[in-house]
């Protein structure tokens, strides 16, 4: 019996984003993002990413190379289609060379949706609109009616609206200042923010039902909260490292900390996890003393850390909210 005769090379626009998109979704399912969830999975093997990233900008040295769906080059049209499907962020806008919106890594998207504990008729609220992928994603596994996007820049919203359309997705999308959550349709069950935050605003504790669960990217990690009514939420930072844009209508998110701060030992500077306790503590302890902590209690990982919300106070902790290690976020 002869070998089997090899697939045909996909050709067609189509072709090549199936083919692309199955792959992707076999490296998230080998990931361990999504712990095998059938319904998440299937959210991602049917969005369709390319359609909400028409274009996007890869890194060169002095500059920016601009992918496009339209280029008049066919190489360099089919390169956009499977960059699109790889598991990585994609810069898709810049003002005066600054990043101000992306694409976030697939994978990473499949942990935090994970990681939010959804179910069947849950409402959803992100903060953060980007591309309007991620609202795809839930409202493929929710429905339109129960997934509200919110962004501050016009253009943002517009752009993720039309390429929901596009894609047969009609969520809410609202333009307005996330710090301040979508009133108008509350209650949540669920918030999840998908820009960098400096701490986490009250009102959004306001516009949840108790019980539900608030995932927010602080401090180069993730935190999630549980609502225990509206003056009080509680919660622990995930293991998972995250990186991503400030939240824009609140204070400008600080950089992580140079791998040059001055007097600490090139070593501490460039751990990860050392350089998440220094930007987590910023403003509440010194280089040198974030230092002596991370040795003194054994090099913690993000896990041990969390952070409160009670009345007008935020703040974060290290083990217990009532213990000795605590430093505002308000």
């Amino acid at each position: 019996m002869g070998a089997p005769e090899p697939e045909p090379y996909p050709r067609s626009e189509a072709e090549i984003a199936a083919v692309a998109r199955a792959a992707l979704v076999r490296e998230i399912e080998a990931s361990g993002a999504l712990d095998d969830d059938p319904a998440w999975l299937a959210a991602f093997a049917e969005v369709p990413r390319h359609l909400f990233v028409p274009y996007y900008y890869l890194g060169v040295v002095g500059g920016h190379e601009r992918m496009w769906g339209e280029d008049p080059d066919p190489e360099r049209r089919e390169r956009w289609l499977r960059g699109a499907y790889t598991d990585a962020p994609l810069a898709t806008r810049l003002r005066d060379g600054e990043l101000v919106s992306s694409s976030s890594q697939p994978s990473l998207m499949a942990r935090m949706l994970s990681e939010l504990l959804i179910r069947d008729g849950d409402a959803v609220l992100e903060i953060g609109a980007g591309t309007g992928y991620n609202a795809a994603l839930l409202a493929h596994r929710l429905g339109d009616e129960r997934v509200t996007t919110v962004d501050l820049d016009p253009e943002i919203t517009e752009s993720a609206r039309r390429h929901l359309a596009a894609a047969g997705y009609h969520p809410a999308v609202i333009t307005g200042d996330g710090t301040r959550g979508c009133p108008e349709r509350a209650p949540y069950d669920r918030i999840m923010a998908t820009c960098t935050l400096e701490s986490v605003p009250r009102v959004w504790l306001e516009q949840c039902r108790p019980g539900a669960w608030i995932l927010a990217p602080l401090a180069t990690g993730l935190i999630r909260l549980k609502v225990r009514d509206a003056d009080h939420a509680e919660g622990h930072f995930l293991h998972t490292p995250a990186y991503f844009v400030p939240l824009r209508g609140s204070p400008r998110s600080r950089p992580p900390p140079s791998p040059h701060v001055g007097g600490l030992p090139r070593r501490a500077i460039q751990n990860e996890l050392f350089r998440f306790l220094l930007t987590l503590t910023e403003g509440s302890l010194d280089p040198q003393e974030a230092l002596a902590l991370w040795r003194r209690e054994g090099r913690p990982g993000r896990e041990r850390f969390g952070v409160t919300v009670r009345g007008h106070d935020v703040w974060a902790w290290l083990d217990d909210p009532t213990g000795p290690y605590a430093w505002s976020l308000t």
